[in-house]
């Protein structure tokens, strides 16, 4: 366990600086994905990336990171109407109906991945009662 909440916290990260970056080298992708009923499309994407890649970045500093792990939380929560509006609307990104499906509770195991790094390590904790 000591070595695989490392890991999981850099992949974590990675994959929100990627997804992240991927707001400004394909916008027109996210701005399909934008619900209508939701203002400033180009802004909502272009914010959004920049929080993905702030929180992958701040997920990476220690005294951040436990912030950064809640910010994700809320940023995955803040998008999900996204993927809410992608189901409802395949022919955004054709793929077959259960993509489109199981997509919305990956992004359930995505919060719970960023919740488990909101708890701090077992092992920092006892470094400092030891101190």
């Amino acid at each position: 366990m000591k070595r695989i909440k490392p890991i999981s916290k850099t992949l974590l990260a990675i994959f929100m600086i990627v997804a992240g970056t991927m707001h400004f080298v394909n916008p027109e992708f996210f701005l399909k994905i934008v619900p209508p009923y939701l203002p400033f499309h180009g802004e909502l994407v272009l914010v959004s990336g920049v929080c993905e890649i702030l929180l992958g970045i701040l997920l990476l500093i220690p005294k951040c990171s436990h912030l950064a792990a809640w910010g994700i939380i809320a940023l995955l929560i803040a998008v999900f109407p996204a993927n809410v509006y992608l189901y409802q609307h395949q022919d955004i990104l054709p793929a077959s109906p259960i993509i489109h499906l199981l997509r919305l509770p990956l992004q359930g195991g995505f919060i719970l991945w960023a919740y488990w790094h909101t708890r701090p390590d077992r092992g920092v904790d006892l470094e400092k009662e030891r101190a």
